[in-house]
C-alpha cells in the first residue's frame, strides 16, 4: 500500500505580526455606516446633487419636493439623515428651511473608503 508522506505545518512567523494601521473603532464605524447609510437612497443621492449644483450654493426645501416628485414631510425626512450624516447643514429661516453642503464634506466622503 502506497501511503502519502505526512507534512508537517508550515508556520509563519509573519501571521502574527499585528497590521501597521490601527482598525476602526466603534464610534468611527459607526460615523462611517452612517454616511454610507445615508448615501445608500437614489432620492438622498438627488438631493445632495442639486443642492450642490445649486449657484446660490444652498437650497430651500420648497424646491427640491417638485423635482423628486415626492411630497414634502418625505423630502424633509432625507434631508435630516443627510444632516445627520454631517453632508448637510440646515438653517432655519421662517417656515423654511435652506440647506447646503458641508465644506469639505464630499471630499471627506469620498476618502472614506481608504482610510480603511
Amino acid at each position: 500500500m502506497n501511503s502519502l508522506p505526512v507534512l508537517a505545518p508550515e508556520t509563519d512567523e509573519a501571521c502574527c505580526v499585528p497590521g501597521s494601521l490601527p482598525a476602526l473603532t466603534a464610534e468611527d464605524a459607526l460615523q462611517k455606516a452612517l454616511v454610507f447609510k445615508a448615501l445608500a437612497d437614489p432620492n438622498r443621492l438627488r438631493l445632495l446633487s442639486m443642492v450642490r449644483a445649486e449657484a446660490a450654493g444652498e437650497s430651500c426645501v420648497c424646491d427640491l419636493t417638485g423635482p423628486l416628485d415626492l411630497g414634502q414631510p418625505t423630502v424633509s425626512h432625507h434631508l435630516k439623515i443627510l444632516v445627520d450624516a454631517g453632508l448637510l447643514r440646515r438653517e432655519k429661516r421662517g417656515t423654511w428651511a435652506y440647506y447646503s453642503l458641508v465644506p469639505g464634506a464630499l471630499e471627506q466622503t469620498a476618502g472614506l473608503l481608504a482610510t480603511l
